[in-house]
């Protein structure tokens, strides 16, 4: 016992000891700049610095150091440049260029993010969408300090995941991970470039698995982490003590900002997810996504005692069903209630477009619905998702616009609509004065955060449709005839 004692007594005060030194360090490493010594000073004897023992009463001690020297060299940091034009009304006068020649034009945005190298054989570099969006220029820096110019294979906006290429010489690669087998609790590692800072690790726990209903954070299956995650950990690794990839980091919960710090709530995407989105950009170079092909409504208590189910009833009311849709070919009908769809929970129309949203075409899909107060099971083949620009189905006013979710950069700034992206000319959307680049904030049936959001209001269009519009700075109202 004695001997114990005094071995807790040593490691404790060698702790101590270089938590001080490190602490007087960094206070000396801030004076201000020594004058000339005008003797010659004795060099000081060198400190020997602290270290836990590598093992204590026969025990080794516990290190995540030999997995992360294998899967740091994965992880990258990843710079973009956008070149975006100055707007200045002088620029529109010609004298004022002549005079002023010198005066740029357009200036150039920077970012920086990470990324995690997941085929070292093909130089495949896995990222965010919103860190390479819009950018006209992607380098990548590897742990070793070369600087890549990088080539942009496609992305995917509503996962937030992206694919670059660089050069193939002498990389590490990281194997992607199975993140199904995830459970809340795990301990997970998260690897990224916080703040410009390279190769800094953070860990933690699962603190859910799923996680989903984030407003602006398009299709959503994402693995929830207490591991800090701050601004430029944006498509860093997320890895098991196995050293294996099993998320994408791609957010950080805080409603006080980035500048209050972090508070534990770290999202990052699934590596199974990832891996369908990749497999489609390589294949194809686009992502497809199945749909059910119907058109529901929230279930409230009105609704769900005028079907005969009880008023805490929850689900997808379907109002409508296309013609020649993976969901007609099943059977379903407007008035059934969809429950569950491949095992996962159904408690409002947006979790369903979720579901769709995380499907491949052709996915064959169990759903339990309700039908006139009675369980049913069927099966529906997910078929190819109807294109934004088919609002005119929805409703006929908005025929000619093709709606599309807000970029990352305008969802953080708006919060929340729908962007148009596109208004045919001489089309009855133009007619009605919708512009493209104007943002859907609401309807005359309610606001409106994303397409799905959207599609819910206009299941029942209201008789006088009047939309909530901002165009650039300016904020009205549309009235749709």
């Amino acid at each position: 016992m004695r001997r114990t004692a005094l071995l807790i007594a040593l490691t404790a005060a060698a702790a101590f000891g270089g938590f001080a030194a490190t602490a007087m360090n960094d206070l000396l490493d801030n004076r201000a700049e020594a004058a000339p010594a005008t003797a010659p000073v004795a060099a000081a004897p060198l400190a020997t610095p602290a270290s836990l023992p590598p093992s204590v009463d026969g025990q080794t001690m516990p290190s995540l150091a030999p997995m992360l020297q294998r899967v740091m060299p994965a992880v990258v940091s990843v710079h973009t440049q956008q070149r975006v034009a100055v707007n200045n009304p002088f620029f529109d006068d010609p004298v004022f260029r002549r005079l002023f020649p010198q005066v740029p034009q357009e200036r150039i945005n920077e970012s920086l993010g990470s990324g995690v190298i997941i085929d070292a054989q093909r130089g495949y570099v896995l990222t965010n969408h919103h860190v390479v969006e819009g950018a006209d220029d992607v380098s990548v820096t590897l742990a070793d300090g070369r600087t890549l110019k990088a080539e942009f294979l496609g992305s995917d906006r509503d996962t937030d995941v992206a694919l670059i290429r660089i050069p193939a010489e002498n990389l590490t690669g990281l194997p992607l991970g199975d993140s199904g087998r995830l459970l809340v609790g795990d301990y997970v590692v998260a690897i990224g470039n916080p703040f410009g800072l390279s190769q800094t690790v953070t860990s933690g726990i699962v603190s859910a698995v799923g996680r989903s209903g984030i407003r602006g954070l398009g299709y959503q299956d994402f693995i929830q982490t207490d591991a800090s995650i701050n601004p430029g950990n944006s498509g860093g690794a997320l890895v098991n003590l196995r050293g294996e990839l099993v998320g994408i980091n791609t957010a950080s919960l805080n409603p006080r900002g980035s500048m209050a710090g972090n508070i534990g709530l770290g999202l990052a995407i699934p590596s199974n997810l990832a891996r369908d989105v990749v497999h489609q950009l390589v294949t194809t170079g686009e992502v497809r996504r199945g749909t059910l092909g119907v058109e529901t409504q929230m279930l409230d208590a009105r609704l769900a005692r005028s079907l005969g189910l009880a008023e805490d009833q929850r689900g997808a009311l379907v109002t409508q069903v296309y013609a020649g849709s993976g969901a007609a070919a099943a059977g379903i009908r407007p008035g059934d209630v969809i429950t569950t769809a491949a095992g996962q929970r159904i408690g409002d129309p947006l979790a369903l477009h979720n579901f769709e949203g995380l499907q491949q075409v052709g996915t064959k899909v169990p759903l339990q619905v309700l039908r006139d107060g009675r369980p049913l099971s069927l099966e529906a083949t997910l078929r190819a998702e109807v294109a934004a620009s088919q609002f005119a189905a929805v409703d006929p006013r908005l025929a000619g616009a093709r709606l599309g979710e807000l970029p990352e950069a305008q969802r953080q700034a708006r919060g929340r609509g729908v962007l148009v992206e596109d208004v045919q000319a001489g089309s009855r959307a133009a007619q009605n004065g919708l512009r493209r680049g104007d943002v859907i904030t609401a309807t005359s049936a309610g606001q409106v955060d994303d397409l799905a959001e959207l599609r819910a209001r206009l299941s029942q269009p209201p008789s006088q449709l009047v939309l909530l519009v901002t165009r650039g700075n300016v904020q009205g109202q549309l009235p749709m005839r």
